[in-house]
């Protein structure tokens, strides 16, 4: 499986921009999949979370009611919708796949990673 997000850019507090990750391979819809961000100078971590079915979301409480995570399987690609932007919010966003959700809540265990896509928000 092969990943590709998309969709980040410079955006003021209080927008949106939807994040997309494209994936190649036909076992996409048997994965979960989720983002994780990494600002400067800081650790990367977890975003948001999908199971295969899309029937389960998991959130980072710094983002819980802003962002929606969502996964289209007939086109291979999951989404993360980010609504009221903050200038804390600006990071390079990975997306990932693995093998169950609980990888992405335990932050290790990702089969496969996607190169980031830069998202700035400004005050």
């Amino acid at each position: 499986v092969q990943l590709q997000a998309s969709g980040g850019g410079l955006v003021q507090a209080g927008g949106s921009l939807r994040l997309s990750c494209a994936a190649s391979g036909r076992t996409f819809s048997s994965y979960a999949m989720g983002w994780f961000r990494q600002a400067p100078g800081k650790e990367r971590e977890f975003v948001a979370a999908i199971d295969w079915s899309g029937g389960s979301t998991y959130y980072a409480d710094s983002v819980k009611g802003r962002f929606t995570i969502s996964r289209d399987n007939a086109k291979n690609t999951v989404y993360l919708q980010m609504n009221s932007l903050k200038p804390e919010d600006t990071a390079v966003y990975y997306c990932a796949a693995a093998p169950y959700v609980l990888n992405f809540l335990d932050g290790y265990g990702m089969d496969y990673w996607g190169k980031g896509t830069q998202v700035t928000v400004s005050s």
